[in-house]
């Protein structure tokens, strides 16, 4: 089975690749540019292109969930290796990647048997990351509010445990990364950077850390 998607990961890794490169930091028309990505989507061939990183990488965070977490949770990783891409790229979450995914992810989680935990999950990381918002606008944006929904369903249905490491641990990985660029003097108190790829990260060690 993990060999499976690894294999479906390499070759979604393909599209994942054409989807997040579609996508710039300060577009002109946000539909202009969904647009232009779904039509790529269409035009791209299922073979990864030289050098695969993009490919490998997303290949790889879908076999480790699927090993560690289950196969419900595939969808999760692979949706949240193309929006650590972009932010990561563009300090952007795009909405119409993001809110998609929320009911196809419940959809996919519902052979969990905890979709309505899932969903109070979301309710209450996203609830979390919006007063932080309101707090700091300036140093969290509200893309990040809609990717702690993802996040607190996708935690939330594997169990509470696992959903307070998704929460704590993106925070404790951006304030790590924050210290180390303080430390190589690669940034001051008020640089920012994009803390989608730390948010999902933290969720993606709290699904691979098991039950």
């Amino acid at each position: 089975m993990v060999a499976l998607v690894a294999l479906l990961g390499l070759i979604v890794g393909r599209y994942v690749r054409t989807l997040a490169d579609c996508f710039v930091a300060n577009p002109f028309d946000t539909r202009e540019e969904a647009h232009a990505a779904l039509d790529a989507l269409v035009r791209t061939a299922p073979v990864p292109r030289w050098p695969p990183t993009v490919e490998v990488a997303t290949a790889a965070f879908a076999a480790l969930v699927a090993w560690r977490a289950g196969l419900p949770y595939v969808y999760f990783a692979l949706i949240g290796t193309v929006l650590a891409i972009i932010d990561w790229r563009t300090t952007r979450l795009p909405d119409v990647i993001t809110l998609p995914s929320y009911p196809i992810l419940a959809l996919t989680l519902l052979p969990t048997g905890e979709l309505s935990r899932a969903l109070l999950g979301a309710l209450a990381l996203a609830a979390a990351y919006a007063v932080l918002w309101f707090a700091r606008p300036e140093a969290m944006g509200l893309g990040d509010v809609k990717l702690a929904g993802l996040i607190g369903m996708a935690a939330a249905a594997m169990s509470w445990q696992a959903w307070v490491v998704a929460a704590v641990g993106g925070q404790l990985l951006g304030a790590l990364y924050a210290i180390a660029l303080l430390v190589a003097r690669r940034a001051t108190r008020d640089t920012q950077f994009p803390f989608g790829p730390f948010m999902l990260l933290g969720a993606f060690t709290a699904l691979c850390l098991g039950q």
